[in-house]
This record gives C-alpha cells, sequence and structure tokens, in this order.
C-alpha cells in the first residue's frame, strides 16, 4: 500500500508518496498564493486545489496510491455550504480594525479555559472567525459547516465534513482542553451546530477516482501539522520527550510540562494531541525570522562562518515576527555582520537560542527530538545538543515528521503496519565560545526587559 500526504504549509506546499517501510517515495512542492480580496489577504484556494489535484493524479498514476491523507499548519478556518465556500479563506497574519478587534476581544474566553493566549493576527483563529462574522454574516449564514484547514482539504477532496481535535485544539479559542469539549465561545455564538462530527485523524471519511484509470483512493480525515510530527516519534515508544518542530514556526511540545507552568504572555499554551489529550508547548515564528535575519538565505552554513559569528559576538536580538516568547520587541543585530554567510550563521544561531530558552521555559529534561527543515544538515539540532548538555538531543531520519506522522496516522487507520526510520542520535557541536555566546544574548535580552531564563540552562 502506498499513501499520498498533501502538507499544506503557510509557505511551502507539499506532496509526498509514502511507502509501508516509511520511505518517501516521490515529492512535488509549491508556494500557496495569499492575494487581496476586498481589502483581505485570502488563500488563492483555485490555484492551489489545481496544483494540489494535479500532482495527486501524478502519483496515482506513477505509484498506485491507494490513500490521500492531509496534514496543515494551523491557525486556519474554511466556512462552506454543500459544495463550496461561503467565503475565501482567511491568511492568519493580517490584524482586524482596532474598532472591530476591541469589540470581539472582549468575548474571548480565559486563558485558565482554553489555554490558549490572546495572541495578534489570526494567531488564534476563532478572533478571526469573530472578526469575519462582524464584517461578512451573510457568509456566516450561509455556511453549513466550519472547518478546520485540513478538514476542509480532506471535504474539498471527496470526504465528509468532519472535526478533528487536535486541529480545534491548536490554541484557537474553540476548544476546553480539561474538560474535552468546545469552549464557551462556541456554545455563546450559536457555532456548535456547524460544527460536524468528530473523526480520529487517519480516519477514512470517503473515496475518490483519481488518475488516468479512475483508480478509487480513499480519503482520510486530515491533522494538525505539528502534532503529526509529535504522533511520528511517539508511535515509537521512545520514552518521555520534548519535540521541536521545524518550519515557519517552530513548535516546542513537551507533554510532561505542567499545565500551570504555561504563561500566557510568552506564546505558551496547550495543543491537543490525535487523541485529545493536553501537550503544552511554545512557539515562535522561528523560519519566518530566520529568513528575516539571513536575508532569504538558501542551502548549507559553514562551520566556519558560524564560528566566526560567535567569535565576534555578532548576534540577533528578538524578536523578529509577531507571537513567540518574547513579544512586543523589534528585532535587531547587535554587532557588524561580515558576510551574507556570516549573516545566516547569526540567524541560526538566534533559533538555536531561541530554542534553547524555549526549552528551558516549557521545562524539557528528557530527550528531545529536533525535526523539520531548519535542521537540514543537522546543525541546528548539534548546536543545541552543545548548548544543552545535560539532555539527549536526536533528530529525524527525514526531516518531514509532520508528513510521516500524518502518513502514520492514515495507514493505522486501515490497519497496515509502517515502518518509519528511528531518529538518529544527535552529535553536539564543538564550538568553544558557544556557551559564552549565549550567556552574553541571554544577559543582553534581560538588560532589554525581556526574562532571560525560567530554570536555567541544562
Amino acid at each position: 500500500m502506498k499513501v499520498a500526504v498533501l502538507d499544506f504549509g503557510k509557505t511551502n506546499s507539499k506532496l509526498f508518496v509514502f511507502g509501508q517501510d516509511g520511505r518517501i517515495l516521490d515529492e512535488r512542492r509549491t508556494s500557496p498564493d495569499w492575494i487581496r480580496k476586498e481589502g483581505l489577504s485570502v488563500l488563492d484556494e483555485a490555484a492551489l486545489h489545481d496544483w494540489a489535484l494535479d500532482v495527486v493524479n501524478e502519483a496515482v498514476d506513477g505509484h498506485g496510491v491507494e490513500g490521500l491523507m492531509v496534514s496543515g499548519h494551523g491557525c486556519t478556518f474554511a466556512l462552506v455550504d454543500d459544495v463550496a465556500l461561503t467565503h475565501p479563506i482567511l491568511d492568519y497574519e493580517q490584524e482586524p480594525p482596532a474598532e472591530i478587534a476591541a469589540r470581539i476581544d472582549r468575548r474571548i474566553p480565559d486563558f485558565a479555559e482554553t489555554f490558549s493566549p490572546r495572541l495578534p493576527l489570526g494567531f488564534n483563529y476563532g478572533r478571526h472567525m469573530l472578526w469575519l462574522e462582524q464584517v461578512e454574516p451573510g457568509a456566516f449564514a450561509a455556511a453549513k459547516a466550519i472547518l478546520g484547514y485540513p478538514q476542509y482539504w480532506s471535504w474539498r477532496f471527496g470526504g465528509r465534513a468532519v472535526s478533528e481535535v487536535s486541529y480545534l485544539g491548536c490554541h484557537s479559542h474553540l476548544w476546553a482542553p480539561r474538560r474535552r469539549d468546545f469552549s464557551s465561545l462556541v456554545d455563546a455564538e450559536g457555532w456548535r451546530g456547524r460544527m460536524p462530527a468528530f473523526a480520529r485523524a487517519g480516519a477514512v471519511i470517503g473515496e475518490r477516482r483519481f488518475g488516468k484509470a479512475g483508480k478509487p483512493v480513499a480519503i482520510h480525515n486530515g491533522v494538525h501539522d505539528s502534532n503529526a510530527a509529535l504522533h511520528a516519534y511517539r508511535r515509537q515508544q521512545l520514552g518521555p520527550l520534548t519535540v521541536v518542530s521545524t518550519g515557519t514556526w517552530v513548535i516546542v511540545l513537551n507533554p510532561d510540562c505542567p499545565l500551570d507552568a504555561l504563561d500566557r504572555d510568552r506564546d505558551m499554551l496547550v495543543n491537543v494531541d490525535v487523541d485529545g489529550g493536553p501537550v503544552p508547548t511554545i512557539r515562535f515564528m522561528g523560519g519566518r525570522e530566520f529568513a528575516t535575519i539571513s536575508g532569504n538565505w538558501q542551502g548549507a552554513i559553514a562551520p566556519a562562518a558560524i564560528e566566526r559569528a560567535i567569535d565576534a559576538s555578532v548576534m540577533a536580538l528578538p524578536s523578529f515576527a509577531p507571537g513567540g516568547p518574547m513579544p512586543g520587541r523589534t528585532g535587531e543585530i547587535f554587532g557588524r555582520v561580515s558576510d551574507a554567510e556570516e549573516r545566516a550563521a547569526v540567524a541560526l544561531l538566534y533559533v538555536a537560542l531561541m530554542v534553547d530558552l524555549s526549552l528551558d521555559l516549557i521545562r524539557s529534561r528528557d530527550t528531545v527530538i529536533v525535526d523539520g527543515g531548519l535542521n537540514a544538515g543537522g546543525l541546528l539540532a548539534g548546536l543545541l545538543a552543545a548548548l544543552r548538555p545535560g539532555q539527549s538531543f536526536m533528530q529525524g531520519a527525514t526531516l518531514e515528521g509532520s508528513a510521516t506522522g500524518a502518513a502514520a496516522l492514515a495507514f493505522e487507520s486501515v490497519g497496515r503496519e509502517f515502518a518509519a526510520e528511528t531518529p538518529e542520535p544527535v552529535r553536539a557541536t564543538s564550538f568553544k565560545g558557544l556557551p559564552g555566546y549565549r550567556d552574553q544574548w541571554r544577559a543582553l535580552i534581560a538588560g532589554r526587559g525581556i526574562a532571560a531564563s525560567a530554570g536555567g540552562a541544562q
């Protein structure tokens, strides 16, 4: 059996074909377009659909794919009637007008109920739902179902409309993790009746014919991407672990962190795993910040460039994107960068230092698995292992933990084995000035009025 996974990210969207041995047999990539329409930034859904349909047809023709699974980024919802969207899908990177924000923010439930901090833009998609209901009430009136982003795509490709707990529970303001039920906001707004029945991530929710021969393909219920990565490693019974999932966002998930340790002001929150369990989380927009700091650097970074940045004490100070554990601060470069590669080295060191701080804040003490695109070449994981010698570090055998976890859920739902590769141990890098560089960075952020640590470095 082979499964195609559509992994819809905010910046990059991908298709992977997985075999039961866990290997990626084929892949395709594109970048979704976010366009202006009637004063709002929205997804060019038609263009992304056409790309996805083409690559799924190719996967069915070329590999005999029998299942289609979806993994999707957070913060996004879709309103649908029986056949189509009733409003274009909102881009979560836009802030409601101040006068509307003042009204809707009064209706948001308390952190103690949802464990969703009050974040800017649409980082809580319940907030964007309130906004859209204010400005486009007809779209809400016409909607028969409110879907999470992965569930929209599973429905769009032939599945029935369903809800899924890892997506609803993803800092949306819509879920109460302790009760394992919708939040008071959903009932106050009368939305419960348009939340479809739940299905587990990976469950078969429909069938559609693809490819030149019209081959029947099972449609599986989609999943939140970072929770898919968590599932990919948890299923391998590796013991207590923290997962660092990297992409546009860096998501640090530690299921063993006490809920009362979460600080709503530092982008700490509860995610919900695919079985409804609470997963304490801290996050920052690390991929976006890396691109901003590095000037969109592509490719490898030589260790010599890392050493130069450390020796010169050139460092990036937070923050270069909204949200994160140090919000409300304007990012800056401390020191003078000598060339483009050193600037990229500074950017990667920044991500490593932010993850290191996040691991302290989320009280991570056990094995850490570093996953995703920012760990290309293993340098990020090596830096973290050097910064935290008291912990064991591993890295995914591939960079695609989210897609691998999504594939595992699809195979498991039909009773098929899925033998993903075991993560590999990480060897710490040997930059002699790294501990002092970290101490200087923490002193600088503390001097800017930012608490440097919660529990101290490992």
